[in-house]
């Protein structure tokens, strides 16, 4: 399978192996990254003749839902010769064993070790055209066992992060996830914030004696604030502008993002408008998940 070839997310409930392989300097440390930030459980550098022995003792832990990689390169010596014998005993097993292979082109190759200062681990006396050379000889049998391979030549790390997601992720770790966090000011802003917003303009169900102990959460207090002629102004206005800034933060390779909104005490109007905004994403087909962090407070 080639680079062109691109499988869909599949929906294989069988154990998850990704054999990340190829040429030092084509990214396949970023590529382990990426799936760990999916929740994958990768292991750097290791036997080939361990990646059984280790998904079945990480399987033994969590299940099913095990999802596990290893990065696997000629730096393990000699024992990176059997990888094909490996790779071809895992395939026998019940499991979904992808190997994945990625290369680049020379000229990119030398311009990153370049750029980093580093020598090819296989340059030995020689430069480091010689190393790269050496090492696309010893790994032309994996390239050709391949069931992806993926040249990084035309791409930067964010481009190649954002091929692993496509090609290992599930629908939902492809997708921007939305946080809307709503606050108390008085508590502090959170600094975990991408965008914060103030709804102290809004009438404060707080001077209402009959809303004063409820929540943002609870009807009467939503409708009461989101009654509001400005209130609900806002609102439309707000999602007017973050949708498109989160069409942007999908196309530069973000996954996750926080939208708070604040109110004096974090516990009427933030939490009901950050529901409300919450709701209307959701409906535009972004993950949402909800978090009122001063909710609880007196």
């Amino acid at each position: 399978m080639t680079d062109e070839t691109v499988p869909s997310p599949s929906t294989d409930t069988r154990g998850d192996v990704v054999i990340i392989t190829g040429l030092a300097g084509a990214g396949r440390e970023t590529a382990a990254h990426a799936l760990e930030d999916m929740g994958w459980y990768v292991v750097y550098n290791i036997a080939p003749q361990l990646i059984g022995t280790l998904y079945e003792l990480r399987a033994s832990a969590v299940g099913r839902e095990n999802r596990f990689a290893v990065v696997v390169d000629p730096r393990s010596g000699p024992f990176f010769s059997e990888l094909s014998d490996v790779v071809a005993e895992l395939r026998r097993a019940d499991l979904r064993l992808r190997l994945l292979f990625l290369t680049a082109d020379e000229p990119t190759l030398v311009r990153r070790f370049d750029s980093v200062r580093r020598p090819h681990p296989l340059q030995g006396e020689e430069g480091v055209l010689e190393g790269i050379r050496r090492e696309r000889e010893m790994l032309a049998p994996y390239r050709r066992m391949a069931d992806l391979v993926i040249d990084t030549s035309p791409l930067n790390v964010h481009q190649l992060t954002m091929k692993m997601r496509s090609v290992f992720g599930t629908s939902d770790e492809q997708r921007l996830t939305v946080t809307m966090l709503s606050f108390g000011f008085k508590y502090g802003i959170p600094l975990e914030a991408d965008h914060v917003s103030d709804v102290r303009f809004i009438p404060n169900p707080y001077w209402v004696p009959e809303l004063r102990p409820k929540r943002g959460t609870d009807q009467e207090v939503a409708d009461y604030v989101l009654g509001d002629e400005n209130a609900a102004e806002f609102v439309d206005r707000y999602l007017e502008m973050i949708i498109p800034v989160l069409r942007g933060y999908s196309a530069e390779n973000k996954h996750f993002t926080t939208l708070a909104i604040g109110c004096t005490g974090g516990k009427h109007r933030s939490v009901a408008v950050s529901e409300k905004i919450g709701d209307e994403l959701r409906r535009l087909g972004h993950p949402v998940r909800i978090r009122h962090r001063d909710l609880g407070r007196e």
